[in-house]
């Protein structure tokens, strides 16, 4: 159950939005975030809206709220949640020098330190094009309920958006914890793979995108060395670096980083001249290691995904043609949970939320002239 302002949240028109006009019931953000949930207003800054939430909290085993810490006191809240499990999600936490500090994704993200790491070494940071925090942190704070629900008393569950992103990068914290050393960025580079410091590339251009692919050792990493290099014979000449490898004894721990870069030339225009298909395509063919890097579309079309019924067709609101929408994460005894209404319209579900909780009709009336929901 979303509970609203009268008139509806800001959130409702976040951009982007389907078919690119701008409505409340078109935001993509809010109806990714809301399917699934059933609408009410409730104007919570006037005694009837409080007292109209109280009798809704009673009925609620989890609340989830997103105000500044200690608003809900001063809205007079806080007695009308002593048993129900409380879920607060704020971007620093309810305590400490930064609790009351209002934190866009961005100021979050870069708080939490994993800013910080995204993006190539010796050049500014880079964000995601779509905001993450308020998504960690929902994960966080759904496991944190379920956490509680053992609990035999209510419990306050407290989620930091800026903990949540530090785990983003768990080795990060830990390398500097651990080895008193800094995990930088490393953009397309793997770290880990050398004992002489040499760094392996990770992300290649492809002839419609990139591919993830890199020189490796091991027997699984040998023999994707030694499939590439028969991959290449096949479509022209093995360049003669890659032809002189003894692949059964090949040890990439112990490369030079000018080796490293000699072999990776003359990989470039190899997999500059295969489309992601054509590259993921041959990869599974030989069992090789290797994967294209997919976009929104690729994902659209993955045919793993569709093969376990993952994307779900959903009509946004009444009028409007469905648009592809993602299903539950899981597959719960082989069924995936379903997508099994759009998000609400404003207080569309006031009457049978509200009578379920003992409002009668004209008591309903009385207060939507009112204002309070």
């Amino acid at each position: 159950m979303k509970v609203e302002p009268p008139g509806g949240e800001p959130d409702r028109l976040r951009p982007p939005f389907v078919g690119d006009i701008e409505d409340g019931q078109r935001s993509i953000p809010w109806l990714a975030a809301n399917v699934n949930k059933r609408g009410v207003t409730c104007e919570l800054t006037s005694a009837d809206g409080r007292a109209l939430f109280a009798r809704l909290a009673a009925q609620a085993r989890i609340v989830v709220e997103s105000f500044a810490p200690g608003r809900l006191r001063e809205l007079d809240l806080a007695d009308s949640l002593r048993e129900a499990i409380v879920v607060s999600i704020t971007p620093y936490g309810q305590d400490g020098p930064l609790a009351a500090v209002p934190g866009s994704d961005l100021e979050v993200t870069a708080a939490s330190g994993s800013l910080w790491l995204a993006g190539e070494e010796g050049r500014a940071p880079v964000r995601t094009a779509q905001p993450q925090s308020p998504y960690w942190s929902g994960m966080y704070g759904a496991m944190g309920a379920l956490v509680a629900l053992r609990s035999p008393a209510p419990q306050r569950v407290d989620v930091s958006a800026q903990a949540a992103m530090t785990t983003v990068h768990p080795p990060a914290p830990v390398w500097w914890d651990v080895a008193h050393e800094e995990h930088g960025r490393t953009g397309p580079f793997l770290l880990g793979r050398s004992v002489v410091g040499s760094r392996f590339r990770n992300l290649w251009a492809c002839a419609d995108g990139f591919v993830s692919f890199a020189i490796q050792g091991g027997p699984i990493g040998r023999h994707t060395g030694r499939m590439l290099a028969e991959w290449m014979g096949e479509r022209g000449a093995v360049p003669p670096v890659i032809g002189r490898i003894d692949w059964d004894r090949f040890d990439n721990t112990t490369l030079t980083q000018a080796q490293v870069d000699e072999i990776e030339a003359a990989i470039a225009p190899f997999l500059r001249s295969l489309s992601k298909a054509e590259f993921f395509s041959g990869v599974i063919k030989r069992k090789m290691l290797g994967y294209p890097v997919g976009d929104a579309s690729d994902s659209l079309a993955d045919p793993q995904l569709r093969a376990r019924d993952f994307w779900r067709t959903l009509a946004p609101a009444e009028g409007l043609p469905p648009v592809p929408f993602p299903g539950g994460f899981a597959l719960f005894d082989g069924e995936r949970p379903a997508v099994r209404r759009p998000a609400p319209s404003v207080g569309e579900h006031n009457r049978e939320i509200y009578a379920e909780a003992g409002v009668a009709t004209e008591e309903l009336e009385r207060l939507r002239r009112a204002g309070t929901v």
